[in-house]
């Protein structure tokens, strides 16, 4: 959760490289202690304990009865992952409201990557002139072999509906490289395309908790997400997550950062034997081929 500034520099259509605009923080949970949607909101419990223990405010008002909300996600990917072994991370996901989806499903394409800059300079953008929305974010995550530290990722994102998208051969990895142009180096044919990874459909149950409060007008939503097999419901990895979004990154204070780091590691340790280390949940549907990964994840 160092400070860090991306150096100026512009897009090839003249835009300024976009600015991180969020900061998220998340901790990966063994899934086995979410068996159900009272189990969802125990888990306000530790996190309650670590906000009173180093001064973070913490309001679960108009949230105790909220009912979880179910998304169904689906990734894409080249049967050898070169999508995520580069960094870039393709998926379509649904909201499902009273057993129904709500809406069109959404398009998130996203690079993700430790170092900002880099984050910074690819332009995730569509090529085609649709209505979408970019997102910047700093991620923080533990370290990958102990509790309590953390480390970065970047994550340049943008979002659409796939009802948004051109007609046409929608996995064909040449078509999303006219779509996407910084995919187009990783198409080795013209018979290149996208599959669902690891035949994998994810079904994510989350739950908000709480408003966390930091200081200095910095305040952020938490909430807990259990991601499992769709079909047999089998479990695969829970997770933690608070996020707070700002206009500049000057605008969050010292001191709010640093209260911000200090809940993120304490909770770590409060709940030392549920933290699952090593992975993401991108990566935890990735890993279930058992295929080695080499992605900055």
């Amino acid at each position: 959760m160092e400070r860090q500034y991306i150096k100026p520099g512009f897009y090839s259509d003249g835009s300024p490289l976009d600015r991180v605009h969020y900061l998220e923080c998340k901790i990966i949970l063994k899934p086995d202690g979410f068996t159900s949607a009272n189990a969802l909101r125990d888990y306000r419990t530790t996190v309650r304990e670590a906000a009173n223990q180093i001064g973070v405010t913490y309001s679960a008002a108009g949230m105790e009865r909220l009912q979880p909300a179910v998304r169904e996600i689906r990734f894409l990917d080249t049967p050898d992952f070169r999508l995520y072994n580069n960094g870039f991370i393709l998926r379509q996901r649904v909201r499902y409201v009273d057993g129904f989806p709500l809406g069109s499903p959404e398009i998130v394409f996203k690079f993700r990557h430790p170092d900002l800059q880099t984050a910074a300079e690819h332009d995730v953008r569509p090529k085609f002139d649709i209505k979408h929305k970019t997102k910047f974010k700093a991620e923080a995550l533990p370290l990958r072999d102990r509790v309590g530290g953390g480390r970065m990722l970047y994550s340049h994102n943008v979002q659409f509906g796939l009802n948004e998208a051109p007609e046409g051969d929608r996995k064909s990895l040449m078509n999303l490289g006219y779509a996407f142009p910084c995919l187009e180096a990783l198409r080795q044919s013209e018979m290149d395309r996208v599959e669902l990874v690891n035949q994998a459909v994810v079904e994510e149950v989350l739950l908000d908790l709480a408003m966390l409060g930091f200081g200095k007008g910095v305040s952020a939503k938490c909430n807990v997400a259990l991601w499992r097999m769709r079909g047999d419901h089998a479990p695969l990895v829970g997770e933690f997550a608070f996020q707070a979004r700002f206009n500049r990154a000057d605008a969050l204070h010292d001191k709010a950062i640093e209260r911000a780091r200090q809940f993120f590691r304490l909770l770590q340790i409060i709940d030392e034997e549920r933290v699952l280390l090593g992975t993401t949940k991108t990566g935890a549907v990735y890993r279930l081929s058992g295929n080695p990964l080499q992605c900055h994840e």
